[in-house]
């Protein structure tokens, strides 16, 4: 299954990007590239802490990483554990498409008779 491929299950991986605030943030560090926390922070009407145990869901999900430089501290998207929620998509998709080649078999039965 797909969860194997990553130490980091996909259900926590779900579980992180579930949250609005969370999505805007990895948004963000996206479209922007490695911000600081108060840069982060300065995007929504939510106090540094807040702003803070949002970060750190996301880093315990792999989804964003910590990085250093001097005295900053630079968080950065982390674009391989979205990996597994598009394979699990895709799984689903081929999953679909078998189902509706089904359908559309039984349907096109039907209309020879």
């Amino acid at each position: 299954m797909v969860e194997r491929e990553s130490h980091i299950p996909l259900n926590d991986i779900l579980k992180a990007a579930s949250d609005p605030t969370r999505r805007t943030i990895l948004t963000l560090l996206a479209q922007h590239g490695p911000l600081r926390v108060t840069q982060i922070a300065a995007q929504f009407e939510m106090s540094l802490n807040s702003v803070s145990k949002h970060i750190k869901v996301l880093e315990n999900a792999g989804l964003v990483q910590r990085r250093t430089e001097w005295r900053e501290h630079l968080i950065e998207v982390r674009m391989e554990p979205l990996q597994l929620i598009e394979a699990w998509f895709s799984e689903l998709r081929s999953i679909w498409a078998i189902r509706l080649e089904a359908l559309d078999d039984i349907i096109t039965q039907g209309e020879d008779k």
